[in-house]
């Protein structure tokens, strides 16, 4: 019998406490309904009732397969350099400075096929073969209008690495990404002076360079 990964046991255990929770909770859900379904993400209405009594509705974005998602704070050694990327996102039809990042599918269904796949991530947006030193518990992205579970993941590259010599990025039809390789002092004022040429910053990379400082 195959063992159950820490992740899922996780996520067992959190859903045992949050049907507690909801239930000693004064706002109850009552309802769902699906306003849309694509490839990827749906759009639902759930229906509540507060401690008044009153109806409360509320417009939800999920992901269709509700795997994980993730972001990589990699670092270079020995040069102490961090990878970041400038992507094209569509939703904002602009370039971002963000971590490599991506969601793992339903066919990770153990802590190694979820490791894998977030290499694999890391190599294909940046060409780095890295190793991974520490993983965030599971966290909520945008809690307000998604039920979307998220892992930080803190990852190492080996520069003399012969993987790591002239590496060559493995990117889809539908991804843009140049890689960045910047020393941790310089992080802000590179961001300061995307922002200033019209490039967005995601929030967890600013996060992070004032954590980082």
């Amino acid at each position: 019998m195959r063992q159950e990964s820490a992740y899922y046991i996780e996520q067992e255990t959190r859903l045992i406490a949050i049907k507690i929770k909801v239930f000693l909770s004064s706002m109850k859900k009552t309802s769902e309904e699906i306003l849309y379904k694509g490839q990827w993400l749906l759009l639902k209405k759930d229906n509540f009732v507060n401690s008044k009594n009153e109806p409360v509705a509320w417009e939800i974005v999920e992901r269709i397969h509700n795997s994980p998602s993730f972001a990589v704070l990699a670092k270079l050694i020995p040069s102490n350099r961090y990878v970041l990327i400038k992507q094209f996102r569509h939703a904002i039809n602009n370039y971002v400075i963000a971590l490599p990042a991506g969601v793992s599918g339903p066919e990770v269904a153990s802590d190694e096929d979820l490791n894998k796949c977030i290499l694999k991530e890391l190599l294909e947006e940046t060409g780095y073969t890295g190793i991974i030193k520490s993983r965030s518990p599971v966290l909520k992205l945008n809690p307000a209008i998604m039920n979307s579970d998220f892992l930080l993941i803190s990852a190492q590259i080996d520069e003399k690495d012969p993987r790591n010599i002239n590496v060559r990025q493995r990117l889809e039809p539908a991804e843009e990404i140049e890689t960045i390789l910047i020393k941790q002092d310089k992080i802000k004022d590179f961001l300061l002076d995307q922002r200033a040429k019209g490039i967005d910053i995601t929030s967890g990379v600013w996060f992070l360079v004032h954590n980082l400082s």
